[in-house]
């Protein structure tokens, strides 16, 4: 086995030469973990779908809004004088009519009821001031307070406006931090088949370069023969011409190196003038792992129900249901309870302006004597109460319009639907799909591995009989060709079955869940 571990020691020496020569280029050492935390912070991609979902949130917020109190409040002042035609105008001597001042004041504080109806609490007060000779009070100080309730029973009741409001920003909500998690999901993805080509391709420069340093032996030791005469000098001519082809081989495979770092450079540097742009990112994680069976039943399982795309299908899906329930709730007559209940109060001071009517004197009663305070006071003593109940009712003959709207409602709900069972499908191929390929990968890592470990021995073998005189360059050559597919075949496998994790766990909907990677907040 001297032979073998004398390769392996080509290897190492090469790698050392390359790391050597590689020292004037500054490096970038880099794990996975590090190049997806950057590629998430940069991706502006990212940063609009987290706007997005920031905006969508502030929508349900401001939705929810319609059931803020509402305070109205409203002063005034004003004096007027009416042109009555009647002899019982209450004009006072000499007048044409009557003049009347008042200065009034009216607040109320009214809300929306999640049942869809209304309800208020209302107050005011007036202070009032006229010469008409048949007002008994001047000032005359009037008040009153009370609530008032609409309430549909039919149109409304189930669903109104806000409602709808709030259950579609809701539902855009969910659209978007389902579309977030998509493109984070996505990135990941992308962030990981750039990070493991770069790293399958810097392995497989590593495997030609001993393959070059094989053919160099081989060169070499064929010269020496030449020399002693044991071999002809047309048999430099295949060693030499193997060494030369897999130099090509090599100069190929360095440019794919740089193709894949620009790759990944161009996920993980966000700005074009990053000095990171000039470095050689060294890659710090290896491709083995463990390798596992999936369960394609509980693959499909989970798919189904943590995967964004299905969770923004079924958003949209929701946003139309409830356009579905409003139009609906549209086609309904309207149907209102209404109640209120009041009580008002009135004081004030005889009216200097006043006369005696028929003879009779004009007399204020005790309970009305005062100001304000009185005047509140009947309002406590229930002098004046006002009650009142009742039902509205109004029906557009015909409703063609709401009608209209709910086909057209009940259409995107329809599509809508079927994009949600277009999504699982496509869920479902795609699961499949990965974990036949994660499956297929850990395959091949068992066949390359023991199709090198045999390379390895094919060489070894074929080494000792050349050195013996019963093998050829061509041979030799041959089973070093096969050591280096087979190297190249075992990175594959490995790097494959990294990219074919990634994409299982993203088919599924828990790639962001096995990274510890949240979207929320910002």
């Amino acid at each position: 086995m001297s032979r073998i571990r004398w390769i392996r020691r080509i290897i190492v020496l090469f790698a050392a030469a390359a790391s050597v020569a590689s020292a004037q280029t500054p490096t970038l050492p880099l794990s996975l973990e590090e190049a997806t935390r950057r590629a998430l912070e940069r991706n502006t991609t990212l940063a609009v779908e987290r706007e997005n979902v920031e905006q969508a949130g502030f929508a349900v917020v401001g939705a929810r809004g319609a059931y803020d109190v509402v305070w109205d409040a409203d002063l005034g002042w004003h004096r007027h004088t009416d042109p009555v035609n009647s002899a019982f105008s209450g004009a006072p001597a000499g007048g044409l009519a009557p003049e009347i001042e008042s200065v009034s004041a009216t607040t109320s504080f009214s809300q929306l009821l999640p049942t869809g109806g209304t309800v208020a609490l209302f107050g005011g007060a007036d202070r009032s001031t006229t010469d008409n000779v048949f007002t008994i009070l001047s000032p005359a100080y009037s008040t009153d307070v009370g609530v008032s309730v609409r309430q549909p029973l039919l149109r409304n009741l189930a669903i109104d406006p806000a409602r709808e409001a709030i259950r579609v920003a809701a539902a855009d909500r969910s659209a978007s931090e389902a579309r977030l998690t998509r493109v984070v999901s996505d990135t990941i993805r992308q962030v990981d088949a750039a990070y493991w080509s770069l790293v399958a391709a810097r392995r497989d420069v590593a495997s030609i370069e001993s393959a070059v340093a094989l053919a160099e032996k081989q060169l070499s030791e064929t010269k020496s023969r030449v020399e002693a005469g044991t071999l002809g000098e047309t048999e430099v001519a295949q060693p030499t011409a193997e060494r030369e082809r897999r130099k090509g081989d090599l100069a190929l495979t360095r440019q794919r190196v740089a193709e894949a770092e620009n790759t990944l450079k161009l996920l993980v540097l966000g700005d074009p003038r990053d000095p990171s742009w000039s470095a050689e990112i060294v890659p710090a994680d290896d491709p083995a792992a463990t390798a596992s069976r999936p369960d394609i039943g509980k693959a499909l399982e989970t798919a189904f129900a943590r995967r964004p795309e299905i969770a923004e299908a079924k958003a949209r899906w929701a946003r139309f249901e409830a356009q579905v329930d409003a139009r609906r709730s549209d086609l309904k007559p309207r149907l209102d309870l209404v109640g209120a209940y009041e009580r008002r109060g009135l004081a004030g001071r005889r009216s200097p302006d006043a006369e005696a009517f028929a003879g009779q004197p004009i007399v204020v009663p005790p309970a009305l004597e005062g100001t304000w305070g009185r005047s509140y006071g009947t309002i406590a003593d229930n002098e004046f109460p006002n009650a009142s109940v009742g039902v509205s009712f109004s029906f557009p003959i015909g409703n063609r319009t709401a009608r209209a709207n709910l086909a057209v409602a009940k259409s995107a709900l329809s599509q809508a639907t079927l994009a949600v069972s277009g999504e699982e499908q496509q869920v479902q191929a795609e699961v499949r799909n990965a974990v036949f390929a994660l499956e297929s990968a850990r395959q091949r890592i068992e066949a390359a591995r023991a199709a090198r470990v045999a390379a390895e021995t094919q060489l070894y073998a074929e080494q000792e009989r050349f050195a013996v005189g019963i093998s050829t360059n061509f041979l030799v050559l041959t089973r070093q060709n096969d050591l280096t597919n087979a190297r190249v075949t075992e990175t594959s496998a490995l790097t494959d079955y990294r990219k074919a994790a990634t994409e299982l766990a993203r088919a599924t909907g828990v790639l962001l869940e096995e990274r510890g990677i949240s979207t929320a907040g910002r």
